[in-house]
């Protein structure tokens, strides 16, 4: 991503601030030769750089300086949105360890996920060490939409189409929740837009109108639209990316 107005730094202290560890590894990397700037190998720890558009290359890995990391993630079923997973692997692991190792910022060491997935859902996941993003993207009153693929068991009527849409009560609050929009793509599919974020709310919502959830997808958030990213991969996000994230 594009860095904001910032003052030049050390090359030293840039590598640390994108998380390839202490300072004193940082500097070894420089002075082992294992980092390009503008495809020049520098050796100096202690050379300044702008941070405007910088990318350098840490042992032959091209990275962007950013100012607070963005990324999103096809997240594949089987792992878990948890930093000590307790049955399956975690999403981290799909990461390279400077987004892992991020410097802390306002309570937030490396990136975290925006909200979770159950290990078996699969889909767009947002990922960021921008506390304030994490907050207004989790908060109810953003009302960012999510729209899913929903796979299930038993095939799909416009009596649950409409159910889904005028308001179901879960068991933890006696408000009805609605879908944003709902329609049946398929005997056993489901395309389905939420504004809320309640803990297993798909499943719940479909357990309600007398179905059962037998695999789930998320594949937008707001206009982000999950790219051509195979299962397990991930990208930085773009300004435009971040715009399209606005309610």
């Amino acid at each position: 991503m594009k860095a904001p107005s910032m003052k030049p730094m050390r090359l030293e202290d840039i590598l640390f601030s994108q998380g390839f560890g202490t300072r004193r590894v940082c500097a070894g990397l420089i002075q082992q030769g294992h980092v390009q700037v503008n495809g020049e190998t520098i050796v100096d720890a202690g050379q300044w750089f702008d941070l405007e558009d910088l990318r350098f290359q840490v042992q032959g890995q091209e990275w962007p300086f950013a100012a607070q990391a963005y990324v999103m993630l096809n997240k594949p079923a089987g792992t878990e949105c948890s930093q000590k997973p307790s049955t399956w692997p975690s999403i981290y692991t799909l990461l390279p360890a400077p987004l892992r190792q991020r410097p802390q910022k306002a309570a937030v060491q490396g990136v975290q996920a925006v909200g979770r997935l159950d290990q078996d859902t699969t889909g767009l996941l947002l990922l960021t060490d921008d506390g304030k993003f994490i907050h207004k993207m989790s908060s109810p009153k953003h009302h960012v939409p999510k729209v899913y693929g929903v796979t299930t068991k038993h095939p799909v009527t416009s009596d649950m189409v409409a159910r889904l849409l005028s308001g179901v009560v879960l068991d933890d609050d006696p408000r009805p929740v609605k879908a944003a929009a709902c329609e049946a793509v398929g005997d056993l599919h489901l395309k389905l837009t939420l504004t809320e974020g309640k803990y297993h709310q798909v499943k719940r919502m479909l357990a309600a109108v007398g179905n059962r959830v037998e695999a789930l997808h998320r594949s937008q958030i707001g206009g982000l639209v999950l790219s051509d990213l195979a299962p397990g991969q991930w990208r930085w996000l773009s300004e435009q990316d971040l715009a399209l994230l606005k309610p």
